[in-house]
Parts: structure tokens; sequence; C-alpha cells
């Protein structure tokens, strides 16, 4: 990512920046409020202090960016590195989401360049991600910024409680 990202929004500026330690609870709302709207508000097991040891940690297994305003948090975009055997290297963008009363404002356009950018800086050779086949405005966003949204791939998944074992 070459910086943060400004924009003046209603006179008020906001801008994108990578995430810190002291972020995490603030993230954490966000992702609290995105399994509300994805209607699934039990689901979420993460702590704060897991995101602070994920990803700011000895050994980060995460990215994180914000849209920060006014010492705020309104937005974030948290990615990883996964392996595709066809592929390579690519980036997985597991959670983007702007609090709702901000959606709208350029907001999510800033958080996505960002991984976008990181995606390029690292060479990656796909960016990947998830979008509940209900959430139209989403959907839209995807398809404006150019995406190949592919119906017929299916979704798998075993969920452990931690710790996981065999």
């Amino acid at each position: 990512m070459n910086g943060q990202r400004e924009k003046t929004s209603t006179g008020a500026r906001w801008f994108v920046r990578p995430g810190r330690r002291e972020d995490c609870a603030a993230v954490h709302a966000l992702i609290v409020e995105l399994a509300v709207y994805e209607r699934e508000p039990e689901a979420v097991e993460v702590t704060v202090g897991d995101l602070e040891a994920d990803g700011f940690g000895p050994s980060p297994i995460f990215d994180l960016f914000v849209a920060e305003e006014a010492g705020e948090v309104i937005g974030m975009a948290l990615v990883y590195e996964k392996y595709s055997t066809w592929k390579g290297r690519c980036l997985y963008l597991e959670d983007f989401v702007v609090t709702a009363a901000r959606r709208g404002e350029g907001i999510g356009q800033a958080l996505f360049a960002a991984v976008h950018d990181l995606a390029v800086s690292r060479g990656v050779r796909r960016l990947e991600w998830q979008v509940l086949e209900w959430n139209a405005p989403a959907i839209r966003f995807y398809e404006q910024v150019g995406a190949d949204l592919d119906p017929e791939w299916l979704n798998g998944r075993i969920v452990f409680k931690v710790p996981a074992s065999f």
C-alpha cells in the first residue's frame, strides 16, 4: 500500500490506513455488526484478544486496513495470504465492512483499493472473497470493480471448537 488514502466527506476527513493493535476493539465491533447484517449474530467467536494476538503478535497471520474519521474506526478490511495449487499465492479478503451509517460515501471503495494495492504489491495472482447471494448491495459493488462472481463453486467447511483435535 502506498500510504493513507484521504477524502473529504461532508466537511469531515476520513482516511484509510493500516490497522493497529489499538483498533482491534473497534474492528471487533464492526465484525459483530457485519454478523448481525448477515443474520448470524451468534456466530462470532473471535475476541478482541484473538485479533490482537493473531494480527499484531510475533507472527501476524492477517493484514488489516481501517477507515478512520476523527479517531473513530468506521470501516475495515481484513485479508490474509493463501495458496492456490492452480494460481500460486493469492490474497483472501475475509471481511470487508463499513458501518451502516457511513455506506455510500466511497469509504468501501477506498478500503477495497487499499486491499487491491496490497495484492499488487505482493505480486499475488488472485484476490478472492465470498459474498452472500442475497447481499445485492455488495454484489453490485463487486460487479462495479470488475469482479467475477462464480455461481458454480460451493463453499465447504468444518467448524471446530477450539482447540481442534483429530
